[in-house]
């Protein structure tokens, strides 16, 4: 019996510290599991190209903690001239999802460039809810954004 008495105060204790304990911010860029923003993919390639191309390991640079890869040196050089142009809202993470005051994960090819800002959605679903208001949704972002990786 103190055993069991022993083990359950153990975990009520381990329990209550890690519920006091401050969650730790986000990241400012969101990266895969790699360390790359947005799944590997070459942000430039969205507005030179039209669509999502897969970055190389040949072409890379590192900007705010992140790598960030390119599908050749002249895409990776515009976005080391200027990264802010290239770089997606809301550093990567699902548009739809800061709207709603969350992070998410991205589908690199659930894109949208509007007014000349790239936007990345969670999946083509969550994007096609996103498109339905997308004004109203990137008013929210905007609002939430950076807070949100609190």
């Amino acid at each position: 019996m103190f055993a069991r008495s022993t083990v359950l105060t153990a975990l009520a204790l381990a329990f209550a510290l890690l519920a006091a304990a401050p969650a730790n911010a986000k990241e400012a860029i969101y990266q895969n599991w790699l360390g790359r923003a947005i799944a590997g993919y070459d942000p430039v390639a969205y507005f030179t190209q039209g669509k999502p191309v897969e970055g190389k390991g040949d072409f890379s640079a590192k900007w705010m903690g992140a790598t960030w890869r390119f599908a050749s040196a002249q895409n990776r050089d515009l976005f080391v001239a200027m990264p802010e142009k290239y770089a997606p809202k809301y550093g990567g993470y699902c548009a739809y999802a800061v709207a709603n005051n969350i992070t998410a994960k991205i589908d690199p090819t659930a894109w949208a460039i509007v007014e000349g800002k790239l936007y990345l959605n969670y999946s083509h679903e969550i994007q096609k809810t996103w498109e339905a208001d997308r004004e109203a949704y990137i008013t929210a972002a905007d609002k939430n954004w950076p807070g949100v990786l609190q």
